[in-house]
């Protein structure tokens, strides 16, 4: 059940609607002139209270979907779970949903609880209750200013902690994406998990084999790309979530000490980038991920008699491959990924025309980084890495300079091949 509703008056909170998207006021206003009740709720009401600046406004009303998109010809209805209207203004999309219902026979659930189709609306009490932290069952109406809380969410951002509303396993159950949720709102917002919220995670853990590896795809890019995924990555490894993540990733990171410090450079690099409203690719960190496992399982081909090229450009196939059946891959990220693992193949061999050919490469940038992350943990690397570094920069006369000879490229092809290792 949720706690007594309270309503705090526009002088006794800090939302302002200055902090909040015309679009999303557009809406509001619209829904209320329409005779509907219309909030801003969740991460935008939560983020303005704690002083920061949300990127997404959703809303949430007693209107229908139907009714949602008679009033907004810039809409469609999304969603079979549950139904979502998307109001599109250009590129920027505001989120209203229908107030939802208490659980009940109407609700499809799996025999594990996972909720699979979820249509039954009801009021913003109930609304309320059905929301995952208490954190987020804030709502702010544009009618007379004022914030509504049923479930202490302002008690709980003041202590500073992430709560769940209802009974943390039974939730966990409906929904475990909740789980990851917890993690990312937590390490995002600097919050403590609430004792009896944080309790049922690891032994819950497997529940993530329910989740649809595309949805989990989404979740991904909320994590490690907000910011905060060094962080994330080590409250995922701690709760035994990041093996239903990247298992292959997490069973070797005890086994290569240089493995996790390469990981966790790169971590740290990505959340630089973010700080600093540099752009990143979800292909990168994956590619950081999957690189461990790939060497492993071109060396358990090579064992077999293959030699080191074969066996690791099979293994790229592989690796992602087998890393889509718990996250997918869109195909436009796994060829980005396959380019980088590629390039670190042909970023030794500095030689006439390769060079060329690699430096002009779309992915050489990203492939330069890979192997300056790399250079941290394996200082076998340094050489090659500063080598690059000096001649992408450089001017065609030094460039040509650094360039070896004709006789001692000639040379160098008539020697046996050096193994890879």
């Amino acid at each position: 059940m949720t706690e007594s509703k309270h309503i705090i008056t526009r002088d006794q909170h800090s939302v302002s609607r200055k902090d909040i998207s015309d679009n999303a006021l557009k809406v509001l206003y619209r829904l209320n002139k329409a005779g509907y009740d219309a909030f801003l709720v969740g991460g935008g009401v939560r983020d303005i209270l704690l002083g920061l600046h949300p990127k997404d406004f959703d809303i949430t009303t007693n209107a229908t979907p139907e009714q949602i998109r008679s009033l907004f010809r810039n809409s469609r209805i999304i969603g079979r779970r549950f139904k979502l209207v998307h109001i599109m203004f250009g590129r920027d999309i505001i989120e209203v949903a229908t107030f939802r219902a208490h659980c009940d026979s109407n609700i499809e659930q799996a025999k594990e609880g996972m909720i699979l189709r979820d249509n039954v609306y009801g009021t913003i009490e109930e609304d309320a209750e059905r929301r995952d932290f208490t954190v987020n069952a804030l709502y702010y109406s544009v009618k007379d200013f004022s914030v509504h809380d049923y479930c202490g969410g302002l008690t709980d951002l003041r202590k500073r902690q992430l709560r769940m509303i209802g009974d943390p396993e039974t939730r966990y159950r409906e929904d475990p994406v909740r789980m990851l949720r917890a993690v990312r709102l937590a390490t995002k917002l600097n919050l403590s998990i609430e004792p009896k919220t944080l309790e049922p995670i690891t032994e819950l853990a497997p529940l993530m084999e329910q989740v649809p590896a595309a949805r989990l795809f989404e979740e991904y890019r909320k994590m490690f790309l907000s910011g905060k995924g060094e962080d994330t990555f080590k409250a995922l490894q701690e709760l035994g979530l990041l093996q239903k993540l990247f298992p292959a990733t997490d069973t070797l990171l005890a086994e290569h000490q240089d493995f996790e410090t390469f990981i966790h450079a790169a971590l740290e690099n990505t959340d630089k980038r973010i700080a600093s409203d540099n752009t990143v690719n979800p292909a990168f960190l994956i590619a950081v991920f999957l690189w461990q496992p790939l060497l492993e399982r071109a060396h358990q081909l090579e064992t077999k008699g293959m030699n080191f090229n074969d066996a690791f450009f099979k293994s790229m196939g592989y690796m992602l491959s087998e890393q889509s059946r718990y996250i997918s891959i869109p195909k436009r990220y796994s060829l980005v990924i396959r380019d980088i693992w590629a390039l670190q193949v042909r970023l030794p061999q500095r030689f006439g025309k390769k060079v060329w050919s690699v430096l002009s490469h779309p992915r050489f940038r990203a492939a330069y980084d890979f192997l300056m992350l790399r250079a941290e943990s394996d200082p076998s690397l340094r050489e090659v890495a500063d080598w690059w570094t000096k001649f992408q920069d450089a001017d065609k006369a030094t460039q040509q300079a650094m360039l070896p000879k004709n006789k001692r490229r000639k040379s160098k092809r008539r020697r046996k091949p050096k193994g890879n290792d």
